[in-house]
């Protein structure tokens, strides 16, 4: 496989054969993400992705499924997205499943139609940073889209069919905007009401722009105990129709994952026991990205 730079994957495509397709991010603004420093976005050449996907026909034959990389491959053009899928279809026939990042611009390029098109060729699941639903957090973190546009790009995804799995980020909104940041991001996911939810806890990176903010003391990062009271205000917040909330990435303190609504109450009094100091949270020293 032609891999370059940095490779990222969702944790539920860790089985899945990865299919470059893009190099980077086409945003690449995000002020706590350092993933694709000093990166610049390009599209990989056909032929070189076409080989990949000849490659993967002769040596993987038990992945089910497929990931597109890099951090945005639904911002391909229509006609080169149509073409990868097909030639996934007609290579790798046991191949149940293709998922891809998104994000707002990407998504809102696409018309309905293009994403049902997509959807029946094999692309089954998008994943979405969301990261908050607080217009004044999104702003400071240059997100390029604000919660209004967040709720009209996912629900274009939503309306063809298509799977989402959203990533919000606890502590990202500091500690003046933390209880609205939980609020406001439980109300967009109300809005888009999404298959999964995935909640990761902030790790400040060296080298981003937000964690020079911290170093001037311009970003207050929230202590374990405050990013909890957070997540309990989120999903006391969320209303889903028995969509997924995950909490269980390596990052975070806690770790959840509950079928909303119908695990609300359970997952709410699990909070509560960790914030009397009844159940331990995971030490600073393993926690990671």
């Amino acid at each position: 496989m032609h891999y370059e730079g940095t490779i990222i994957r969702p944790p539920s495509e860790a089985g899945s054969i990865l299919l470059q397709v893009t190099v980077g991010c086409s945003r690449n603004r995000c002020t706590f993400c350092g993933t694709y420093a000093g990166e610049r976005f390009r599209i990989k050449p056909e032929e070189v992705v076409r080989a990949d996907i000849d490659y993967a026909a002769a040596r993987f034959r038990r992945q089910r499924r497929v990931f597109l990389c890099d951090g945005d491959a639904l911002v391909l053009p229509q006609e080169r997205l149509v073409r990868i899928l097909r030639a996934i279809r007609e290579r790798l026939p046991w191949v149940t499943r293709v998922g891809a990042y998104a994000n707002a611009k990407s998504l809102s390029w696409k018309t309905v139609e293009q994403l049902r098109e997509l959807r029946d060729l094999g692309l089954g699941i998008l994943y979405v940073g969301l990261e908050s639903g607080d217009d004044v957090t999104l702003a400071r973190i240059r997100k390029g889209a604000d919660a209004a546009k967040m709720i009209a790009a996912a629900s274009k995804a939503r309306q063809a069919g298509i799977k989402l799995s959203l990533t919000v980020i606890l502590g990202i909104a500091g500690r003046e905007r933390s209880l609205l940041h939980a609020r406001e991001t439980g109300r967009v996911l109300s809005a888009i009401d999404p298959e999964y939810v995935g909640a990761l806890s902030l790790i400040l990176i060296p080298g981003t722009p937000l964690y020079d903010e911290w170093l001037r003391g311009e970003f207050v990062l929230i202590e374990p105990e405050e990013m909890l009271r957070e997540l309990r205000e989120m999903i006391a917040s969320t209303v889903l129709t028995q969509g997924l909330f995950h909490a269980n990435h390596a990052s975070n303190y806690l770790p959840i994952k509950a079928r909303l609504p119908r695990d609300r109450e359970a997952v709410l009094a699990l909070i509560d026991r960790a914030l009397a100091g009844e159940l331990p949270l995971k030490p600073e020293f393993l926690r990671a990205l």
